[in-house]
């Protein structure tokens, strides 16, 4: 049966809902001013090689949206414009706090310095892009991993200023995020509801919007088992 729009977006949300990395060990230990900037280092080096990507994989879903859909076409390039060329690529405001956490650009861009579990994550982007209806994809990478963002870095960001002592010019990736990734995940959100228009279609959407949380969640939790406590 063909959800509502209002069920499909109630079914959306809970599909994250008890998935969030918010609630990750190392989103909590970063939130609750536990960690060093050595973790913060690790950290960088690895959501670098998830974050890095993200306009490649929107350029997948952008080639697989058929030329009638015009706004979502729109809204996928214009999210691919933001990530590399708009005022400042994001992930040179990534490497710029990852100096100041003590690592280096050329870690940073390394991909022997991300751990399995982000390699994981960066694979399954990949695929789902390239492979999945456009909806689906955006379900996935945009609902289901973007639209955490937010909540991820409103939580991060006012330690990093009170307890860590970073600046502002050192946190501005994430004070760009909070705001862009707000727009992006709804926007997503109007796009998924406008365009799952089957039943079938709207189950592969709640399950890759799953599927996607249950990644981040497992990605976030991996840099505490493998940087925080191991050391």
């Amino acid at each position: 049966m063909l959800l509502s729009r209002d069920e499909f977006r109630q079914a959306l949300q809970d599909a994250i809902k008890g998935r969030e990395a918010k609630n990750a060990s190392f989103s909590k230990a970063w939130a609750d001013g536990r960690l060093k900037r050595e973790h913060f280092a690790r950290w960088a080096e690895n959501h670098y090689h998830y974050v890095g990507p993200f306009a490649d994989y929107l350029a997948y879903v952008y080639a697989n949206t058929p030329d009638e859909f015009t706004g979502a076409k729109d809204f996928t390039l214009q999210n691919m414009y933001e990530e590399e060329l708009a005022d400042i690529r994001h992930t040179d405001l990534l490497i710029k706090f990852a100096e100041a956490c003590g690592t280096t650009r050329e870690r940073v861009e390394n991909p022997d310095n991300m751990n399995p579990i982000t390699r994981g994550l960066q694979s399954w982007c990949y695929a789902v892009s390239m492979r999945e209806h456009f909806v689906v994809a955006t379900a996935a990478l945009v609902v289901g991993l973007e639209s955490q963002v937010p909540s991820i870095y409103r939580r991060q960001i006012v330690p990093l200023r009170e307890v860590y002592g970073f600046t502002e010019d050192e946190i501005e990736f994430f004070d760009l995020h909070i705001t862009s990734d707000e727009v992006h995940g709804e926007r997503g959100y109007q796009i998924v509801l406008d365009h799952a228009d089957t039943p079938e279609l709207q189950q592969r959407c709640l399950k890759m919007c799953r599927w996607g949380a249950e990644m981040r969640f497992s990605y976030t939790q991996s840099l505490y088992d493998y940087y925080v406590k191991s050391s």
